[in-house]
């Protein structure tokens, strides 16, 4: 079983997910007592989101490399990047080391091909909502078509992902606005939704809506598990 390498914290709520679903899923495949090898490094998210919202991006792929490092040092033998948002980075953290990076939108993104599905909507913070590195991934690499909410509703996922689901509020309130936001996405066209932020499946699963959800956790964890896996 090789080791898989977590780069996690941002935040701690979603992080916690991606140990558990891993370690699920190893057991799944090989019962017993069977467990993941897992080295993961966490982040001060306080940190990276008040560095997020001063848009110094550059500081927070260095600051995520050596993060990285710190995994691969610690024996990973690929890593994983346990955000959405901070793969706008991912070229930085690639070239600071000799490990793979399985990216959180090529798993999701081969998923959406198994479904068929050539238009989705993508919720998450308005830095993946609004800029290209994910849109874009997905479009030219996949030939996946991205709608995404209007102004209004971008900026109330963003704060409710920052103000709520981060620190582990948990609002029925918001679990109905953000599924009302999910029926404004399927009428612009999606065939499916993206839940592009880790914390966004603490909120909404796919119980509460008859539209088709993308839990972006838990097809990277399936991702990780199949890698660490293939040699066996």
């Amino acid at each position: 079983m090789k080791t898989i390498g977590l780069l996690g914290g941002m935040s701690w709520e979603s992080t916690t997910r991606y140990y558990q679903l891993i370690n699920t899923f190893v057991k799944q495949e090989l019962g017993g007592l069977h467990s993941a090898k897992v080295c993961l490094y966490s982040v001060d998210f306080h940190e990276v989101e008040q560095l997020q919202h001063q848009g110094q991006w550059q500081v927070l792929g260095d600051r995520l490399a050596q993060g990285a490092r710190r995994v691969e040092a610690g024996g990973a033998d690929f890593l994983l990047i346990c955000t959405n948002t901070m793969h706008k980075v991912v070229d930085q953290i690639e070239r600071a080391i000799s490990i793979p990076v399985l990216h959180i939108a090529d798993a999701t993104a081969r998923e959406l091909v198994k479904q068929d599905v050539v238009c989705v909507g993508l919720l998450g913070t308005r830095f993946t909502m609004e800029q290209d590195f994910y849109k874009e991934r997905l479009r030219q690499q996949f030939g996946i078509e991205v709608v995404v909410p209007g102004t209004e509703d971008r900026q109330w996922v963003h704060d409710t992902i920052y103000q709520e689901l981060c620190q582990g509020i948990i609002e029925p309130s918001a679990r109905q606005k953000m599924l009302q936001v999910v029926e404004r996405l399927q009428s612009a066209g999606a065939q499916a939704v993206i839940l592009g932020c880790t914390e966004l499946a603490l909120l909404i699963q796919q119980q509460h809506t008859e539209a088709t959800l993308l839990d972006t956790v838990e097809i990277h964890a399936r991702d990780a598990v199949a890698n660490a896996l293939a040699e066996i």
